[in-house]
């Protein structure tokens, strides 16, 4: 029985081919997101141990990889030298750690600013946890001078900088944009920077540039004496520290960083594996429409297998070994194209200033294994149904002279899926009215029911879809559009689950259609009601800017008032209380900003705060309540709370006045600058004007009300495209799908497709005839999923419509869609055509 498996596989091997495409496919994503993200924590990982030392001094309430503001705390020589005599210590090294520095490039543009952050240091020769220097150099040597500076080689290559060139940058205080030589490059030990602009300086070129010529540090990495282990050092250490500081181990370091870049990879790793799982589900799809066809075109053949006396076991087995055997061939060649996606991916995310190392892309263990069994198992489990209908195959079967398989009837199956149907709708519906848990879950959930149930039951959902398209393709299209629209509705099963790997795409494709155009129509109401100011000036990183950009800006004729607003992050409680961030507004905020208050107000006083009603209701505030904030370096805030306002994107949760930063060691930097004209100023003029002071400081940009509002879009529509290019796999695999089931479909009509061509049919209208027929299979695709993409699109919209506050309906979008899936069926059909049209009239007629 194995040899007459392994034999009938070989003389199907064509046949099969395309269906383990969709495994390869399927695979493939799975084992390239499994190797890409391990190679982004390995990345991370190299770069985390190989560049902390045994223990760290540092500002008490520092975290490490953290969202912490950067204090004005620093420690002095003379506390680095009793650091340094300690038995315990083998060398203390003072470093300055500085913020706000950006790297432009030779065309004054920036480099790194939109992703990974720019990472600005002296050069201590300090060494890591294993003894070996934190950084390596790569060409040059080492910064000796102030105006001297370091580069990692990837920002150098990315600036177009070689050594011995004058390096440009954007300073975080005093004359902004300064030159420097670039006199090296170096790396990390553990490997590449993940992205970052490392720019180093010598000790006195770090101390002027962020510390304003004070011989003073802002930590100090410790390295452990011979024998003496991170807690023992960090003991010691701690006897002679200044108030403010505190000491940590190398571990407590490298935890702090791996949870803290955990959070970050984990968000991205499982955004990428979700999308690796639809594509393998759609795999699956792909392998029981397979072997249920290959399974009916062989009923003769099964039937006199039995008729010779194979049980049904055997029977069985013998499918499932050939699903095995697929299964296998199918996932190890998808692993090895998993390598080279993983590549792919590494290049993408690259663009976005996320860099990962070569090295760290490599096959794991684990990956092979679960690429294997994840493959397999799905090809096992797609065929196992059809396995089953094969071993009730009756031998006498086989004597039959003109076998038809009989279909059993549809109404048991939508019967059931009408009851699943409405089961999933109760769920979803639930969601809407404040569930245990997590709403969008709920709904979530309802979704996925409704893929599922519409994709088994879709030959009777699909029925009036394809009864529409034979009517129109009768009509435009004569004789072969009415045989393509009744072959589409003679075997509806096979043409619903054809349909359903496409309706999977085209249902999250529209899904997530509709929340992005939600969000974008959220955006527009969003700047309409709260964007008050007639420009904002804001980092193109979102990231912190020097306080002498607004310094600049005040100046230019024409504006009126300009308010300053800085978001950072503090504790919440005190030093051990949880992270929350804050907005920190100076007296101007009220003038120009008209928030919602609901009790109290919103013009503050050093030592007062405004908060949001949910801020509010969390924390049971009310006007007049007192919290505590702690922030680095351990200076404290007890604010009382003097107003309540609805939420506001222009403001924070907890907002308190920017005087009390310095009060608490806040290093002051500006996240936002809002103008408001002077009266009669002409806009046009002002922006201008305001746009040629940025001109040569490319970190910030202006905006006006239109330009922000198209600045949020475009970063909603690249979410949006990237989004749609990792579901185009999906649709890819479908579209194999469609390929396959109209090329066994071929096969099994062969003798049907001769007779045609003897009674007159032209070669040109059999290959309209087949090209139809999957177009009707595509549009009933697109349609099922776009409904369904459509129906949960908007629920989730409502269970979002704190954030979503505004429907959104991408009609031209979903347009664009359908004709998609109408290309989609005509490119499918070109190979099945093609072979239909060429084959021999009389042969074709001979064939039983």
């Amino acid at each position: 029985m194995l040899r007459l498996t392994l034999r009938n596989l070989l003389a199907r091997k064509v046949r099969l081919v395309m269906s383990a495409l969709a495994i390869v496919l399927g695979v493939a994503f799975l084992s390239g997101v499994l190797i890409f993200s391990h190679g982004l924590s390995n990345t991370f990982d190299n770069i985390i141990k190989g560049s902390t030392p045994d223990a760290v001094v540092r500002p008490i309430g520092t975290e490490s990889f953290g969202q912490s503001a950067p204090s004005t705390l620093t420690v002095t020589p003379a506390d680095v030298s009793r650091l340094a005599d300690l038995p315990e210590v083998a060398a203390a090294d003072g470093s300055v750690d500085g913020t706000g520095l950006f790297l432009l490039d030779g065309a004054g543009k920036l480099v790194g600013g939109q992703g990974a952050p720019t990472l600005a240091f002296n050069h201590a020769g300090s060494v890591n946890m294993l003894g070996e220097p934190i950084l390596e150099l790569r060409d040059g040597r080492w910064p000796e001078q102030p105006e001297e500076v370091l580069l990692d080689h990837n920002a150098a290559d990315r600036g177009g900088y070689h050594v011995g060139d004058q390096v440009r940058v954007i300073a975080p205080n005093g004359d902004l944009s300064r030159t420097l030589s670039l006199v090296g490059t170096a790396d990390f030990n553990g490997g590449g920077t993940a992205g970052a602009v490392l720019v180093i300086f010598s000790t006195p070129g770090a101390q002027q540039m962020f510390l304003g010529g004070r011989d003073a540090f802002t930590s100090v990495n410790l390295t452990a004496a011979d024998g003496v282990s991170q807690a023992r050092l960090v003991a010691a250490a701690k006897t002679v520290l200044p108030d403010g500081f505190t000491a940590v181990t190398g571990d407590t370091v490298v935890d702090q960083s791996q949870d803290a870049i955990g959070q970050f990879l984990g968000v991205i790793s499982t955004f990428l594996l979700v999308f690796a799982i639809i594509a393998v589900i759609v795999g699956g799809f792909i392998i029981v429409n397979t072997f249920s066809i290959l399974v009916a075109q062989r009923t003769r053949e099964l039937a006199l297998v039995r008729a010779l006396g194979a049980s049904r076991r055997q029977v069985t087995g013998s499918v499932l070994i050939e699903a095995l055997v697929t299964g296998l061939v199918a996932t190890t060649v998808g692993v090895a194209l998993g390598l080279a996606l993983a590549r792919g991916l590494a290049a993408l995310f690259r663009q976005f200033g996320l860099d990962i190392a070569a090295s760290s892309l490599t096959l794991t263990p684990r990956t092979i294994v679960l690429s294997y069994v994840v493959g397999v198992l799905v090809t096992l489990v797609a065929a196992y149904l059809p396995a089953r209908r094969a071993a009730k195959v009756p031998p006498v079967a086989a004597m039959r002279a003109d076998l038809v398989p009989k279909e059993r009837s549809l109404r048991r199956r939508t019967l059931i899926g009408a009851v699943v149907l409405l089961l999933g709708a109760a769920i979803a519906v639930a969601g809407l009215f404040d569930p245990p848990g997590n709403d969008a879950a709920w709904i979530g959930v309802g979704a996925v029911l409704w893929i599922l149930t519409v994709a088994a039951i879709s030959a009777a959902l699909g029925h009036p879809v394809l009864v529409v398209c034979r009517s129109v393709f009768r009509r435009l299209f004569g004789t072969p559009g009415q045989l393509a629209g009744e072959n589409a509705l003679r075997d509806p099963r096979r043409t619903g689950a054809t349909a359903s790997a496409l309706m999977i795409g085209l249902a999250l494709v529209s899904l997530i259609g509709v929340l992005a155009a939600s969000l974008n129509s959220s955006v527009d109401d969003l700047v309409d009601e709260q964007f008050n100011a007639d420009f904002v000036v804001q980092s193109v990183a979102f990231t912190p800017f020097s306080t002498g950009v607004g310094d600049k800006l005040e100046h230019v004729p024409g504006v009126g008032i300009m308010s300053r607003q800085q978001f950072l992050a503090a504790k919440l409680g005190g030093v051990d209380g949880s992270s929350t961030f804050i907005a920190a507004n100076d007296d101007r905020f009220s003038r120009i900003y008209d928030l919602d208050v609901r009790s109290g107000r919103t013009t503050l006083q050093p030592g007062e705060a405004f908060v949001s009603k949910d801020a509010a209701d969390k924390h049971h505030w009310r006007v007049g309540s007192r919290f505590t904030l702690s922030f680095p370096g351990g200076g404290t805030l007890t604010p009382t709370v003097v107003g309540v306002i609805e939420p506001s994107q222009v403001a924070g949760q907890i907002n308190i006045s920017l005087d009390d930063l310095e009060s608490v060691g806040v290093q002051r930097q500006d996240s936002s600058v809002s103008i408001r004209l002077a009266q009669g100023a002409d806009a046009a003029t002002v922006q201008r004007a305001l746009a040629k002071v940025v001109e040569p400081l490319p970190i910030v940009n202006v905006q006006d009300k239109d330009d922000f509002r198209d600045s949020v879009r475009g970063q909603v529509n690249q979410l949006l495209y990237m989004i749609y290019g990792l579901l185009a796999l999906a649709i890819v695999i479908a579209v194999i799908g469609i390929v396959n089931t109209l090329g066994l479909s071929v096969l099994e009509r062969t003798r049907e497709l001769g007779l045609l061509r003897a009674i007159g049919l032209t070669r040109r209208q059999l290959r309209r005839m087949v090209t139809l027929e999957s177009v009707a299979i595509a549009v009933l695709g697109a349609v099922l999923g776009m409904v369904l993409g459509l129906v949960f699109g908007v629920l989730l919209r409502q269970a979002l419509s704190d954030d979503l506050t505004s429907l959104g309906l991408p009609l031209g979008q979903l347009v664009v869609f359908l004709v998609i899936a109408v290309v989609v069926g005509v490119l499918a059909a070109v190979i099945p055509a093609v072979r239909a049209s060429r084959l021999d009239v009389l042969r074709a007629i001979a064939t039983e």
